[in-house]
């Protein structure tokens, strides 16, 4: 499924954003989709997904009660709606998505995708988005 995302930009401690994930061509009930972000010289990490069929999510440690990931099918958009962010949220965050019939555990799918590497996947990743923290 073709990925865009949408909605990064600059905003202060403290403060909210949401990013817009939508799929082109397709519905997310017969998919994961995951949020990633990567810093300036990071790993890229997993964020938080939500799975289609169930609206079961998972959410990494670093954004849990701060972060809500949600999606609505009849506009085939996954949001990550982003409060309280803090300067180390700021990275290029990234959406990408697989058949929910190929995922067994939602955390260990993060895991691996994060380190699906551009350069040789790169039907797995969106051109990403910019979130900028400042203090």
């Amino acid at each position: 499924v073709q990925l865009v995302e949408s909605g990064g930009g600059s905003v202060q401690s403290g403060g909210s954003l949401r990013l817009s994930c939508a799929a082109l061509g397709a519905t997310f009930e017969d998919y994961v989709v995951g949020w990633f972000r990567q810093a300036p010289g990071k790993e890229r990490e997993g964020v938080s997904c939500i799975r289609g069929k169930d609206r079961k999510t998972w959410y990494s440690d670093s954004v849990k009660g701060r972060f809500t990931i949600s999606f609505d099918n009849a506009k085939k958009v996954v949001y990550l709606q982003m409060d309280s962010l803090a300067p180390e949220d700021t990275a290029t965050y990234y959406c990408s998505a697989e058949r929910e019939s190929l995922v067994v555990v939602l955390h260990s799918w993060m895991a691996v995708r994060a380190r699906y590497r551009p350069e040789l996947y790169p039907t797995a990743w969106a051109q990403g988005v910019q979130v900028t923290v400042s203090s």
